[in-house]
This record gives C-alpha cells, sequence and structure tokens, in this order.
C-alpha cells in the first residue's frame, strides 16, 4: 500500500467517526437525552475516533519496519566499542546484554563456531557460558550459513526441564563470507516467531558482522603497523651495530676506560630498542633516548656532528609514540652528513597553539633532490630511508588522528627539515588510555 494510500484511508476513516459524532450529537439533542449522556457519547466516539487512528499508525508496515530499524541500529550502536575488540567471551556478553534490553527476546545468546560466548537473559542460570553448543540447529546454521528457526524446546535442546524457552531464531555471523559464530533470539512462545522478529536478528547479525569484519581491520592494520616498526629496527640496527662496535674496538687501544663506558651505554640502549613497543612516552624519554644513539655517533664521528636541544616548557610531558625521533635523526647523519665539513643538526618542539605541538629534526646537510622529495614517504625509498619515515607518519596518524603526522621539506644542498604534527590531546595507547600535555 502506498503512503498515498494509507494518508487517504487515514482521513476518511477520521471524517466517518466525525460524522457520526456529529449525527450522534444531534440525535441526543434530539430526544433531549440528559447532558451526562451527550458528552459520555460525544467522548467515547471521539476516543474511538483516536484510537482507530492510532492503531492504524502503529500497525503499517512503513511504522514496523522504521521501528524496527531504529532498535537494531541502536543495538549496533552500543555494542560497536565492544564488538571492534574482536569476537571474545567478554565482549559477546556485553553485547548479548544490551541485545536483551532493546528487544523482545527473552534471552539472546553469542557462540563461536564450538562454544557459547556470551548470554542473558531467561535461563541464564543454566545456559552455561563458555560450555559447548548443544543445539543442532546452531550447528546446521553454522555449517550452511543460514538462519534457523527452533519452534520447540526439543529443538533447542536444552535438558534443564523447568527451562521456560520454547523457541529461538539462529543467525550465523560473518567475517568474509564465512560463519564465525552465531546470533541467537530466544522466546518463550512460537507466537513471536514471526517475520519481524526473523528481519530483526537477521539485520542486527548483519551489523554486528561487519563490525567483527572492522575489528579484524584493526588488528590486521596494528600488526602490520607493528611488523613495520620491527622492520625499521631490524633496518637501521645492522650497520649501527657493526659502526658502533667497530668504534667501541679502536677506543679499547687508545682509551680504555672510554670504551668500556661506552659498551656499558650501548647494551643499555640496545635493551631499549628491543624493548621498544608501540606505547606512549613522554617526549624526554624518547629525547633521552637520542641522546643515548647520538654519543656513539660522536664518538665515531667526533666533532663532524654537532647537535642542538630547543624544547620550549611544557613538551618533555607531552605523549608521544616511541621509537620516532630517533630514527629521524639517523637518518640526518646517515643521509645527511657532507664528505666534509660539520653536519648540525637542531631538535626542536614548541607548541604552535593550545592543541597542536611541533616537533622538528632540522639539518644543514646534503639535503634531497627536488625530483627525489615527492617520493621521500615510499617505503624503501633510499636505502631505507622511506620506510623509517612512512612508519612514523603512519603512527602519528594512528595515535592522533586527522592533520597529524609528518611533512619534509628539502634543498638539494641546504638541508632538510623534517617536521611533525602532533595533538596531544587525542592520543591513546595500544590499551585504550589517553594521554594528553
Amino acid at each position: 500500500m502506498t503512503p498515498r494510500r494509507t494518508i487517504i484511508i487515514d482521513m476518511l476513516l477520521l471524517f466517518a467517526v466525525t460524522v457520526l459524532a456529529v449525527l450522534t450529537g444531534w440525535v441526543l439533542i434530539r430526544v433531549e437525552a440528559p447532558q451526562w449522556v451527550l458528552f459520555a457519547s460525544l467522548s467515547g466516539l471521539t476516543l474511538v475516533a483516536m484510537g482507530s487512528v492510532i492503531a492504524r499508525l502503529l500497525t503499517r508496515p512503513d511504522h514496523l519496519k522504521a521501528l524496527q530499524s531504529h532498535l537494531i541500529l541502536e543495538v549496533a550502536v552500543d555494542s560497536l566499542a565492544y564488538f571492534r575488540q574482536g569476537l571474545t567471551a567478554d565482549s559477546a556478553q556485553a553485547v548479548c546484554r544490551i541485545a536483551i534490553g532493546r528487544t523482545e527476546a527473552a534471552a539472546v545468546a553469542i557462540t563461536d563456531c564450538d562454544r557459547i560466548l556470551g548470554f542473558a537473559g531467561l535461563g541464564e542460570d543454566h545456559h552455561t557460558v563458555g560450555g559447548p553448543i548443544l543445539t543442532q540447529a546452531t550447528r546446521d546454521a553454522l555449517d550452511r550459513n543460514e538462519h534457523r528457526i527452533l519452534d520447540s524446546k526439543e529443538d533447542i535442546g536444552c535438558s534443564e526441564r523447568g527451562c521456560m524457552l520454547r523457541a529461538a531464531i539462529v543467525v550465523p555471523l560473518e567475517m568474509r563470507g564465512v560463519p564465525v559464530g552465531t546470533l541467537k533470539f530466544y522466546y518463550t512462545t512460537r507466537r513471536l516467531l514471526n517475520e519481524t522478529q526473523v528481519a530483526m536478528a537477521e539485520g542486527l547479525a548483519t551489523l554486528l558482522s561487519t563490525q567483527l569484519e572492522l575489528s579484524e581491520l584493526d588488528m590486521q592494520t596494528e600488526l602490520a603497523t607493528r611488523m613495520e616498526l620491527k622492520a625499521l629496527q631490524a633496518q637501521i640496527n645492522p650497520h649501527f651495530l657493526f659502526n658502533t662496535i667497530n668504534t667501541i674496538a679502536m677506543l679499547i687501544r687508545t682509551e680504555p676506560d672510554s670504551a668500556r663506558g661506552l659498551l656499558r651505554e650501548f647494551a643499555r640502549f640496545y635493551r631499549r630498542t628491543l624493548e621498544s613497543g608501540d606505547q606512549l612516552i613522554p617526549l624526554e624519554q624518547e629525547i633521552d633516548y637520542v641522546r643515548s644513539y647520538l654519543a656513539f655517533e660522536k664518538a665515531r664521528f667526533g666533532e663532524r656532528v654537532s647537535v642542538g636541544e630547543n624544547l620550549h616548557p611544557g613538551v618533555a610531558d607531552v605523549h608521544v609514540p616511541a621509537f620516532i625521533v630517533q630514527p629521524i635523526v639517523e637518518n640526518a647523519i646517515q643521509h645527511g652528513m657532507r664528505p666534509e665539513g660539520v653536519l648540525h643538526i637542531d631538535i626542536t618542539a614548541q607548541f604552535v597553539d593550545d592543541e597542536r605541538l611541533e616537533l622538528c629534526v632540522i639539518d644543514d646537510g646534503v639535503g634531497i633532490s627536488e625530483q627525489d622529495l615527492p617520493r621521500i614517504m615510499e617505503p624503501g625509498f633510499g636505502k631505507g630511508l622511506g620506510i623509517a619515515l612512512k612508519n612514523v607518519d603512519d603512527r602519528l596518524k594512528g595515535y592522533f588522528g586527522p592533520g597529524s603526522g609528518l611533512e619534509v621539506m628539502s634543498t638539494r644542498g641546504s638541508g632538510t627539515n623534517v617536521c611533525m604534527t602532533i595533538f596531544p590531546g587525542a592520543g591513546h595507547d595500544t590499551n585504550g588510555g589517553s594521554d594528553a600535555a
């Protein structure tokens, strides 16, 4: 039925009841009925008219669909934070709690392919979370990747004699088209097994499946970032390791005390390098890590490397991802040093405004050509230069959101400026916490 026809029918119904009320009132007046009879009759007809229109509004297919969609979206929105963590016992139980409060189901359950991950509602005392799947229909839904309707206690398979659950809808949860679990709505009577409830279960299962796919994408992105970080460490460490060992070996003959001190510092530095995760640390700690690194480079190059720091008040406590400044400084030394002369490097950090921190590594080295500069963020460009810059850029954007990241400016023969933009208030650690300046 079209919306226009529905409106016309509603108007005709209201008009008919109104005419009937007027005629009834005229008749009662003509026969000189008591005033209370006239009032009661007119009030009753008015209530009938209003009730008829409201009943039609509530039973319209489009109204039911809108209400159903609203409930599905509410459950999906409330469960987003949980299912983005993946299909786990904790996330499944939380989603079951949310769904039971928003639907007509007597109980809600979520399983993976082998066991019950979450259960909420009637029968919660004996439908054990963590136990194996007992219902054959659930296994059929997983095997055939299609919903199943259970209209008897026997189909449900509950062995508890007093269990009040008499019907259920089982809908698969998918990831990339492959069933990974089920969403189950239980009812106390088969009369509630109608198209509306089936459509709601399927719609909610579709949205939850989408959230699971997003959680997998998040995990893959995080894994890729961690692998890039490990690749960055593996790419930087070998040549730095060999150069530092050679430097220490030379100092053993000429300056044994310095060599011993440098060797202890090297062990501490290298341990920190290997243990560096992708957590947030205070900027002061990251700069201290850079200072340790520079101790070895200065031992190797002597006065040919000069480093200055200009850290404005308040920036030391800002939390940043670990291992973001040292790779940039190492790139400056490795790729920017001239055959002769001193390479000057300045590390600056300042708040541009109340929300934005600018952290820059500036050198006066050989610079980057105009042709190469657009490719500088490509992984692997410049014998590993690209992977370091791209990794730092990706992690900054991942932690601090839009507007954050890394920008490289350079002129051949004049030097390079690598500048990082950080929004401290948007920072978050890998455990979901937040860090602000």
